[in-house]
């Protein structure tokens, strides 16, 4: 078996106490540590790397899902390959319970069996599960508050898919779906010569392209966003700088608490 989680009695916290530690020093609540950071060669065909898997048991199916390659297979032939394609042949029947952007990287977890399917889907549709991202968006942005708990921002923008340019989705307060991100600075850089903010995302809900549409609508969109990115800030990596990188869900077997985590490749 590879194993790779963390199982806890009880969920982890939500409330944005428990923060992960800012990196190169830095406090949460405090003003975030300014870095010089030069564009690294970040692979842009993920799809030529097979998904690592991080935990595996007879229920799930955690994997390290690469930027470039789909969750699963879209329409046409030149949208066969996926995750779910290349896990297939190795470990037999995988079920859908949710899914990560192609130009995401990050945890991807897949049920063994339906009952699996259907108890995680259940805890994605009542948000017991706990999602944290990473970026690196363009711009500074700096705690929006101080004291317990007032080092994280809310977003709360209702995104509706906007079906005539989809894939793309757009805030709309007539036709939009309640949608909530929470955020938290944790380190000013410069991404090449534009200056930049990394951040730390939980998703309360989950809309498509959530994350990336708030962070546009709050004028700091993700570098090398293709769809919400002007021209500079696309170009400026060969991925989008997204990565899901922690996941914790009650286990579809015995409902204790698992968590996993995936480093940041940015």
């Amino acid at each position: 078996m590879v194993r790779g989680d963390l199982a806890w009695d009880s969920p982890p916290d939500s409330s944005g106490a428990g923060t992960p530690a800012p990196p190169a020093g830095g406090a949460a609540g405090s003003a975030p540590p300014t870095a010089v950071h030069a564009p690294q060669p970040l692979p842009a065909d993920g799809a030529r790397q097979p998904p690592a898997i991080v935990y595996v048991d007879a229920d799930v199916l955690v994997i390290d899902k690469p930027a470039g390659l789909l969750s699963v297979p879209g329409r046409g032939l030149e949208k066969a390959d996926c995750a779910i394609a290349r896990l297939l042949p190795h470990w037999g029947p995988l079920y859908v319970v949710h899914r990560l952007d192609m130009a995401t990287s990050g945890l991807l977890l897949l049920a063994r069996h339906a009952d699996a399917q259907r108890a995680l889907s259940r805890a994605f549709a009542a948000r017991q599960v706990h999602k944290r991202y990473e970026a690196i968006v363009a711009g500074w942005l700096l705690p929006p508050g101080s004291g317990p708990h007032q080092d994280w921002g809310d977003i709360r923008l209702p995104l509706v898919v906007d079906w005539p340019r989809r894939p793309r989705s757009v805030v709309s307060f007539a036709h939009g779906k309640p949608s909530h991100t929470r955020w938290q600075p944790v380190q000013r850089l410069h991404w090449g010569p534009h200056p930049a903010t990394r951040l730390v995302l939980q998703p309360i809900t989950g809309r498509s392209h959530q994350l990336r549409v708030h962070l546009q609508a709050l004028g700091h969109p993700i570098i090398g966003d293709e769809l919400y990115a002007p021209a500079p800030l696309r170009d400026a990596a060969a991925r989008l700088l997204l990565h899901a990188g922690t996941l914790a869900v009650p286990h579809p077997r015995h409902q204790r608490w698992c968590e996993w985590h995936s480093p940041t490749p940015f």
